[in-house]
């Protein structure tokens, strides 16, 4: 993970997996941390804290690309029951390491046999998320647009 310059919407970017695994969709970009507990509905997927900019859309499937999750550990909890019901994004995106979000995808993976994949990204690639639509998150930690 470099804090190097950001690269450009089409350049590969290399972030430090937490969570190994590979994942491809739409991404979900926000520049405000996520509180999960009250915040997302594990049920549907969508973002309900009508505060947040991604208030009212749908983060199942989606790379969510977020800095961080805010609040409690309560946060891993309804991860993990989206995970369950499908209903979880396909891989976090985030501005550094995030061990809430680490510790839902570890835990699925022993529980559900199915983890999303964490990869946490300088400052500059994360803020370069912004001007991705797609992309495909490799094993390595490596974002490809697509």
């Amino acid at each position: 993970m470099s804090d190097g310059p950001a690269t450009t919407g089409s350049d590969p970017l290399t972030g430090r997996a937490l969570v190994s695994g590979a994942a491809e969709g739409a991404v979900l970009y926000s520049s405000e941390p996520l509180s999960f507990w009250g915040g997302y509905d594990a049920e549907t997927g969508e973002i309900i804290d009508r505060r947040h900019p991604l208030a009212g859309r749908i983060g199942s499937g989606c790379i969510m690309a977020i800095p961080a999750t805010r609040g409690s550990s309560t946060t891993t909890a309804v991860l993990l029951e989206a995970i369950r019901r499908g209903t979880a994004p396909a891989a976090f995106l985030t501005r550094g390491p995030d061990t809430f979000l680490a510790l839902a995808a570890i835990v699925a993976g022993q529980l559900y046999d199915r983890a999303p994949p964490v990869v946490a990204l300088s400052p500059g690639d994360f803020a370069a998320l912004r001007a991705i639509l797609r992309a495909r998150v490799e094993a390595t930690g490596v974002v490809m647009p697509i």
